[in-house]
């Protein structure tokens, strides 16, 4: 009797540990899933206390999952799809006017595998930090790879996977691994046409 008692205030213990250390994903749980303008309205103010910064008019759709909300800092007018997963561990910057389709996911954080005799379990992470400048669209199901630098005004095509390099402005990128295919830029004349006069 007094061993199972003993195992029970053992486990309760774990569990306020469990829950102490990862309130932010039990709050996450309860509310990621309020539908409509009650549950934007409802995230944005909670989740404003556990950011680095959640901008003005920032929309959090419902099943938006986030570890390491304390290494998350997101701009203005942002919006956050459905389904939205962010590991921030590395830290993770999202400038003003970002949009992010449904399933997009952004790790800052990466498992180390260099040494080949230490199972990959016991390696331990290595952490980049990713930015996002602003009014960047990244399409539905992209992955963000830790390290990426995605410049202003950029648009990602859905189903990419962003390497872990800086990407000028106004860039369009598709594919896997995701390629320049194109600019939003058309203050340059495009070649071969002479636009003098």
């Amino acid at each position: 009797m007094k061993d199972s008692s003993t195992r029970l205030i053992h486990n309760l213990k774990r569990i306020k540990w469990d829950m102490t250390g990862n309130r932010f994903m039990y709050i996450q749980c309860f509310l990621s899933w309020i539908p409509g303008l009650p549950g934007i309205m409802i995230r944005r103010s909670v989740y404003k206390s556990w950011f680095k910064h959640l901008g003005s008019d920032t929309d959090i759709l419902p099943g938006v999952l986030i570890r390491n909300p304390q290494c998350l800092y997101v701009g203005k007018k942002c919006g956050l799809g459905v389904g939205v997963q962010i590991q921030a561990a590395g830290n993770v910057t999202m400038e003003d006017n970002v949009m992010l389709g449904p399933g997009v996911r952004i790790w800052s954080a990466n498992h180390r595998y260099q040494d080949p005799y230490t199972p990959i379990s016991e390696q331990g992470y290595e952490f980049k930090e990713v930015i996002i400048e602003e009014d960047t669209w990244i399409g539905a199901g992209a992955f963000v790879m830790p390290g990426a630098h995605i410049g202003r005004g950029s648009v990602i095509a859905a189903q990419s996977v962003v390497g872990a390099k800086k990407y000028k402005q106004f860039s369009i990128l598709a594919g896997n691994p995701a390629r320049v295919i194109g600019s939003r830029d058309n203050t340059s004349p495009p070649k071969g046409n002479d636009q003098t006069r």
